[in-house]
């Protein structure tokens, strides 16, 4: 079910049975939570009022409502984890302080012969979430294709859907344009570049880089509704001579360019096709010329274990993704390309305040959201979501790094 399942007038469609069996994996599932939780800083309530966790006086609380939610866990582990909440079995008083007490510690929630059995209980990745030009087109549609009024609901008005990189006293629209820039300082961009970038986004990097550089701009994106709000932006603002908006998979792109730049479009390609990408970024590239690759990471314990599994993220954000891991970029590149990371820059904890930013905005224009044909649901969805990112930026269970890539 994709996050567009969820709009007015649609029902939830994760009953759980009440079956004698599904009750007694639920028992074990609420013993293997309330252990897990003993050992993270929360205060967890239960529907019968006991109170459970590891955390004291003035710790985040999270309060079960109903055994449903043991009922959504032992079905269906993280996945269920989610589900609940955005059916409202659980709440919280700080929902990305509770997700971060999960996430602190996230290796250590299960027993260690249940995780060295993750291979057997977990979801695999659908085949017909894989990547093929078709395949790829139909994802991105399902969550960027949603609605460009949504977006703009929360976004800056550079339409920036990617971390920011803040210094003290800036606005989100300032950060995200800080964000810009070290990415053309790292790419080098100049006024004669004609310039490749790799996932238009709403075309804020595009404007930013041939306003303020004076370059010549090709951006391509498989959304079709970016793709129509870019190209509105463009003319806005005068660079329809200078920028080239082209609906195109990163695949059939043809020509040289002396400079490439992609914002976090790697996580969408998918493992599988991550050699494709860096092929392409190969032979599209001009001797002599970088790329700025932004893109969010793990670490490689991390991705090595979950590479396969299909998680609550997949569900319902980001059908097909995979967040890569650094030393998983370095394989790719020295496998597949003649490009390598001549520099880097982390800024994954600079992702946390831009998803709290989004996260207070969405939440503060929910009946604006309403009004758009979503309904609580997908609220509750989109809540989830972007507290789990933001916990996982908080603490460090997931990075975001800025990489030079060239020819050495």
């Amino acid at each position: 079910m994709s996050a567009v399942a969820h709009q007015e007038g649609s029902d939830p469609v994760w009953c759980m049975p009440r079956a004698p069996r599904v009750a007694a994996r639920a028992l074990i599932a609420r013993s293997l939570f309330l252990r897990a939780v003993g050992a993270l800083p929360l205060r967890v309530v239960l529907p019968d009022g006991a109170a459970a966790g590891g955390g004291g006086p003035g710790a985040p609380v999270m309060t079960i409502a109903r055994d449903a939610f043991f009922h959504r866990l032992a079905a269906d582990g993280k996945i269920g984890f989610g589900e609940a909440y955005m059916a409202g079995d659980w709440e919280a008083d700080d929902l990305a302080a509770v997700l971060r007490g999960f996430a602190g510690r996230v290796e250590r929630l299960l027993p260690g012969p249940l995780q060295r059995l993750r291979a057997v209980y977990e979801p695999r990745l659908p085949a017909e979430e894989r990547n093929t030009v078709a395949g790829a087109a139909r994802n991105i549609a399902r969550h960027y294709d949603l609605s460009n009024d949504l977006f703009a609901l929360f976004l800056d008005p550079t339409m920036t859907y990617s971390a920011a990189v803040f210094e003290p006293g800036d606005t989100l629209e300032a950060a995200q344009i800080r964000k810009y820039e070290a990415l053309c300082r790292m790419a080098g961009l100049g006024p004669d570049d004609h310039v490749l970038e790799i996932g238009t986004g709403w075309g804020g990097f595009a404007v930013h880089a041939a306003a303020a550089h004076g370059c010549r701009v090709t951006t391509a994106t498989i959304s079709h509704a970016q793709a129509s709000l870019a190209r509105e932006r463009v003319a806005a603002a005068g660079l329809s001579d200078r920028v080239d908006v082209v609906l195109r998979d990163y695949r059939g792109l043809r020509g040289r360019y002396a400079k490439i730049v992609s914002i976090e479009m790697l996580e969408a390609v998918g493992e599988e096709y991550w050699p494709a990408f860096f092929a392409a970024c190969d032979r599209l590239l001009k001797p002599g010329g970088a790329i700025a690759l932004q893109t969010i990471t793990m670490p490689h314990r991390r991705y090595l274990a979950s590479r396969r599994a299909y998680g609550w993220i997949h569900k319902y954000i980001f059908p097909g993704g995979l967040i890569p891991s650094r030393e998983a970029i370095d394989r790719v590149l020295r496998d597949t390309s003649s490009l390598r990371v001549t520099g880097a820059a982390e800024i994954g904890r600079h992702y946390a305040t831009t998803l709290r930013h989004w996260r207070e905005r969405f939440l503060a224009r929910r009946d604006q959201v309403h009004a758009l044909g979503f309904d609580g649901t997908f609220v509750r969805m989109w809540e989830f979501y972007l507290a789990y990112c933001e916990a996982g930026f908080a603490t460090g269970a997931l990075g975001d790094a800025q990489l030079r890539l060239a020819r050495v």
